[in-house]
This record gives structure tokens, sequence and C-alpha cells, in this order.
């Protein structure tokens, strides 16, 4: 167990392999720990650093810390403190709306990003995320399966502040609009049957060439379980990009379903 001290308080993280770092941030359900398998796969070409935002996991709980800015601010310390530069960031609900706006205020510093289940709007969050306890979010979520149990055992120990005063600010979710200037290689990856956020319908014609959309079938809010080897595969192919590559030509390939049958 690895720890580091920001303003004061404790922020757990994890991290495994070497090389260029990547950055992996949890959602609004569970912790850290639900990344072990993307961390593992992605641990044999880049450091893979797993962090526990305020609230969460083995993070301290301050509630002074759990607004959405303060969040996105752990995350610039972390790598300032870290010594971290050029850095690619995978994040998850809560995590990806944290690595959009990292992203857009420091292009310069994020390589690409990989948002998944990231709500573009508030009206795109089903109001039981917003307002229902950890508990029952885990069961709504989390089916009761080996590769759930860390989330789901996590989950259960999420201040429920953590995830409510995330939802303050409405208008930070309106991303839609601001994605419009995008210049960094951005892949958004969604469950179709994800029950607690939908589908964003962005206008490809609007829409940046540095950012491609990619529903990913028969999983739900948690894709990186639900279908861990089909997406740890997309994984190792967006990060194989060379920098400054638009991800559209990205598929979930017919022999990855083949493989993983």
């Amino acid at each position: 167990m690895s720890a580091i001290l920001l303003d004061g308080g404790i922020v757990h993280y994890e991290v495994i392999g070497r090389g260029r770092p990547i950055i992996f941030l949890h959602g609004w359900v569970g912790s850290w720990r639900y990344w072990i398998p993307a961390l593992q796969s992605s641990s044999t070409n880049f450091r893979a650093y797993a962090v526990d935002l305020w609230g969460f996991g083995d993070t301290a709980r301050e509630p002074d810390r759990y607004s959405l800015d303060k969040q996105i601010a752990l995350l610039d310390q972390f790598l300032q403190e870290m010594g971290i530069g050029k850095v690619a960031l995978v994040g998850h609900g809560l995590g990806a709306v944290i690595g959009l706006h990292f992203t857009l205020r420091h292009p310069n510093i994020v390589d690409r990003i990989m948002a998944l289940n990231a709500p573009v709007d508030i009206n795109s969050v089903n109001a039981r995320l917003r307002t229902d306890s950890p508990a029952n979010l885990v069961d709504w979520l989390l089916a009761k399966t080996p590769e759930t149990e860390p989330a789901r055992v996590d989950g259960l120990r999420a201040d429920p502040l953590a995830i409510t005063e995330s939802f303050n600010n409405s208008e930070q979710f309106t991303l839609s609009g601001k994605l419009l200037s995008m210049n960094t290689s951005c892949l958004m990856v969604y469950g179709q049957s994800d029950p607690a956020i939908s589908l964003p319908m962005l206008d490809p014609n609007l829409t940046p060439s540095m950012i491609h959309l990619l529903p990913l079938e028969q999983t739900g809010h948690f894709p990186m379980l639900d279908d861990s080897a089909r997406f740890n595969r997309l994984l190792t192919d967006f990060l194989a990009l060379e920098s400054g590559d638009t991800p559209r030509n990205l598929q979930f390939k017919e022999e990855w379903k083949r493989r993983v049958r």
C-alpha cells in the first residue's frame, strides 16, 4: 500500500510496472481496486498508477474536499508531487469527468485519455446515482461475481457525501460543448446496458477528429469488469497509438470477440 500527503490529507495509490506513466481514476462506486486487471495488462509497457479519490477507498474522508474542483486538484497535485510530466489518463464515471476537465485545462500534460461511461451533461446521469446510498448503488450496478467483488467491497466503504457533493455544480457536467475544443486523443467508451449513464448523442460532423465514441455491447456500468479481456485489448491498442493520432480507427475487432468466447 502506497500513500502520499497532499495538503495535509492522505491519498492512497497503487503502482506497478515501468515505462511511460498512466493514471487510472475510479468512479462513484468502488476504488482503485477494480482496476487491477487493467493495471496488470498495461503494466507490461507502462508505469501504471491507480489513485483513490477523496472519500473513497483508503484516501482521507474530508468533506471539504469532495467537490469536483477539489477532486480535479487532487489529480493535479498528485502529478506534481510524483514528478509526472506527460501522462495518459483512464477515467471511469466520476474519474472520467475529472480526467476530461483536467485534460481541457492542461492539454500540454495529457497525451491521451480514455473516458469510460462519462456523462456529458447532468441529464445523462440517472437521478438514482446522485441520491442513493453506496450500498444500494453497489447492488444496482454490480453483479455478484468474483470479478466484481473488489468493487462491491470498496463501494460500501465510500463516504456518501463524496458521491453527492461531486454533483453539486451541475454546470461542470455540461461537457459536450467543451469537448468541441478538444485537441487531445480521446476515446469515449460506454457500456450499452449502463443504467446509470446514458449514451451521449454527439454529432459526428461537429465532434473533433481527436474524439471517438465507442459503445461496448453486453456491458453495463463497469465495462472493464463485464468484459475485461476485450476491454484490456482495446486499452492496449489505444495506448499503442502514436502520440497525436486520432483514435477513430479503433474498433472492437472481430478477432477480439473470437478470442474471448
